[in-house]
């Protein structure tokens, strides 16, 4: 099984997901604040970027997610 990569920046308050190894990739917005990133060849979906993925009062610790924060 492939291992799923999930990345908090917390200065840039953006989480990113990668569902195989991080490398270069073509972006495409979705204008929901979200950002798909695509192999460059094959246009396949590998990752995407939520941006303000923490809003209001919520903490880090209280998400139900394990994550690594940068």
């Amino acid at each position: 099984m492939k291992k799923i990569r999930v990345f908090f920046d917390k200065e840039g308050n953006t989480l990113d997901v990668w569902f195989e190894k991080p490398r270069k990739v073509i972006s495409e917005e979705t204008g929901e604040e979200v950002i798909l990133k695509k192999d460059p060849k094959t246009k396949k979906v590998i990752g995407f970027e939520k941006l303000n993925f923490i809003s209001g009062k919520a903490k880090i610790e209280d998400l139900p997610v394990e994550v690594v924060v940068s």
